[in-house]
């Protein structure tokens, strides 16, 4: 399993050399690559709003699916789709699915929890 207690990996993800998404208000479900979730999403204009932003687990993670908005311990916070996030600003999280209704955003890749397959 892929965590950031190993300094390299954490490294690679900050750095976007994992891979990454360029995404325009399309209206599709995007999904990182197999064995791969998005770590990271840059918005590129103001006002995206999120039809989906689906949580690898939305009980540590917020997004669309999220289960909790009282903040207790402030995990899991719901996401809806009238949230905005301005030009410029940064999430991190980790979400299996992302799709935008307005606006432009780069999503960056890191692994995900499930073991990597490799060749």
């Amino acid at each position: 399993m892929a965590t950031l207690a190993n300094q390299g990996m954490a490294s690679q993800m900050s750095f976007g050399q994992h891979g990454s998404m360029h995404v325009d208000a399309t209206d599709t479900d995007c999904t990182p690559p197999s064995g791969m979730v998005f770590v990271a999403i840059t918005s590129l204009d103001d006002a995206t709003e999120f039809n989906d932003l689906i949580a690898e687990d939305n009980t540590k993670y917020y997004g669309t699916t999220g289960t909790d908005n009282g903040h207790s311990g402030g995990i899991g916070d719901l996401v809806t789709a009238s949230h905005t996030w301005p030009k410029g600003i940064t999430i991190y999280g980790r979400w299996t699915t992302i799709d935008i209704d307005a606006g432009r955003i780069v999503a960056y890749f890191g692994p995900s929890k499930s073991p990597i397959q490799t060749a």
